[in-house]
């Protein structure tokens, strides 16, 4: 239930911090003083529309602040718990902030929360019927929730809508591998060709540097070896003393002179390391020349390699056989995924009969489920209607089979007269005040079947007068003993059943309208009553009147 209401700011509410009481709570006003803003206020703060103009002259923010006592809704503390809010209790404080700009912020228990949480929650604290609201009678998406609710449908719609769901996205996902497969398809023979073209070229990193080095070398083998062989041939030359031989002689006399001359010594060290060095030189030389391979088969299988990596380089785009390497294991991927795509397109398939299949039985016990309880729910909304002064009326149920759905394979029509003849639907036959008690009766049935903790009728007897709304008072004032229900109404009958009254006024403040409720209790509730039932010339008759009226809401 709601507990207290605090607005600061809101077009004509300067400043509101009010209690509410659990039961029948009947708030009226005359005409224009501002009834409809304070429903407003509440509205936005549930999640409705919020922008700058609904700031008032007070300067600063809109605040609307509510705080509402749901301990027993444990479907309600599933989704809060789930938002990742605290519980508190069951006790939850709503609070939503309008600044100069139009951005407002939302927030639970001090916690901030997007517009979507918001609205969710806000479905479960309290449901607001305006004064339009019998237009939904028009919506057939309404009119099978409400049967629905009434055939506790709620755990067998939940699974359909859980299939359907499922359903929705492998379509979806079908769609988009056959598109993929398509297009992989028209690409496969041309990605095999390309693949296999570099697999078969058997690439190795690093393959083409060094066929590089060997090519140069093949190609200038004759050169190398005859530069080579002319250094052995000056280091080691055939005829005359070797360079070894003179580097030893030259030695042992710079040694002989180093008994003389100390640095001498050292020079022959020196030279000694310079005669090993060049003796490794010569020797390397050799070995190198003897290596070398003139062969110009050997030339001709390298410069082939090489023009194989050339023209796949160029092929592809690449400058090195590394990226070479990456485009052969992208191609191979490829061809990869189009087998796994079509393994999962099969497996998808699979599942999609198997949920077509469960989505037909349970459509199936939805049907069987609306067709029974159609007739019961029928005779409970016309038992309503009949106790509300429409003794002839005639209300039926019509459940006709659809293409299959998000809510299986239904459509719901509700079917009206009020003169006892062959009911048609209900949107083209009833007239005002018929439409707002069927309206009462629908809401009636909604809050026994829904558990709302509260419920606002905005003027929901538009339209109705005398006994009749005596009769739509009695049933909202039987309403607010198993709810909170709040009544904004015209009408003195409905207006004297309540548990408690609240007056909406307006006065002027420094020149500027301003919009005040308040609580009202003996006298002046007479005096509401009265006026009501009179207009603003308050009579003795009235009074007394308002008293009767007061009295017998009180039996």
């Amino acid at each position: 239930m709601l507990r207290s209401l605090q607005v600061r700011n809101y077009v004509l509410i300067d400043s509101l911090d009010i209690e509410f009481p659990a039961g029948l709570v009947i708030i009226t006003g005359p005409t224009g003083a501002g009834k409809s803003i304070l429903l407003g206020a509440l509205s936005m703060l549930l999640g409705g529309k919020a922008d700058s103009s609904m700031l008032g002259s007070a300067g600063g923010n809109c605040v609307v602040e509510a705080e509402f006592d749901s301990a027993s809704d444990s479907i309600l503390e599933d989704m809060v718990e789930k938002a990742g809010l605290d519980w508190n209790g069951g006790v939850l404080t709503i609070r939503r902030v309008l600044s100069a700009s139009g951005r407002s912020r939302a927030f639970v228990n001090d916690e901030p929360v997007n517009m979507s949480v918001l609205t969710e929650l806000s479905s479960r604290l309290i449901d607001i019927h305006s004064q339009h609201q019998t237009l939904i009678l028009k919506d057939k998406a309404f009119q099978l929730s409400l049967l629905d609710h009434y055939a506790g449908n709620g755990s067998l719609l939940s699974s359909y809508t859980l299939a359907w769901k499922e359903l929705q996205s492998i379509n979806a996902r079908l769609q988009e591998l056959g598109a993929t497969l398509r297009k992989m398809a028209l690409e496969k023979d041309y990605n095999e060709a390309q693949f296999t073209q570099l697999d078969q070229a058997r690439l190795q990193e690093g393959e083409l540097e060094a066929l590089e080095a060997e090519q140069k070398m093949l190609a200038n083998a004759g050169q190398i070896k005859e530069g080579l062989y002319a250094v052995s041939s000056m280091l080691a030359p055939e005829e005359g003393a070797s360079t070894d031989s003179l580097l030893k002689e030259s030695v042992r006399s710079l040694e002989r002179v180093g008994r003389y001359v100390p640095e001498a010594s050292a020079l022959a060290s020196r030279l000694e390391s310079v005669r090993l060095e060049t003796e490794d030189i010569l020797s390397e030389t050799q070995t190198l020349g003897d290596g070398i391979d003139v062969s110009a088969e050997r030339l001709s299988q390298v410069e082939e390699r090489m023009s194989l990596l050339y023209g796949l380089l160029k092929k592809h785009a690449c400058s090195t056989v590394a990226e070479l390497m990456a485009v052969r294991d992208s191609l191979s991927e490829l061809l990869y995924d189009s087998d796994a795509l079509e393994a999962e397109k099969n497996k998808a398939e699979a599942r999609k009969a198997r949920l077509e299949k469960e989505l037909g039985a349970l459509a199936l016990k939805l049907h069987e489920s609306r067709t029974g309880a159609a007739s019961g729910f029928a005779a409970a909304i016309q038992e309503s209607l009949r106790s509300l002064e429409l003794e002839h009326s005639v209300f039926d149920v019509a459940v006709s089979k659809v293409q299959q759905n998000a809510t299986g394979e239904d459509a719901v029509t509700f079917l009206f007269s009020s003169s006892g003849a062959a009911p048609v639907e209900v949107a083209r036959c009833a007239s005002g005040g018929e439409l707002s008690r069927i309206m009462l009766s629908l809401k009636a049935m909604m809050a026994r079947y829904t558990a709302m903790p509260s419920m606002v009728f905005d003027e929901i007897d538009t339209g109705v007068s005398g006994s009749a709304a005596d009769s739509m008072g009695s049933m909202i004032c039987r309403m607010g003993e198993d709810m909170q229900v709040f009544a904004i109404t015209h009408l003195p009958q409905v207006a004297a059943k309540g548990h408690s009254h609240f007056l909406v006024s307006k006065s002027l403040e420094e020149g500027r309208a301003v919009t005040e409720i308040s609580r009202i209790e003996g006298e002046r509730r007479v005096e509401e009553i009265a006026r009501m039932l009179s207009g603003s010339d308050i009579t003795p008759q009235a009074m007394e009147n308002a008293r009767v009226l007061l009295g017998k809401a009180a039996l």
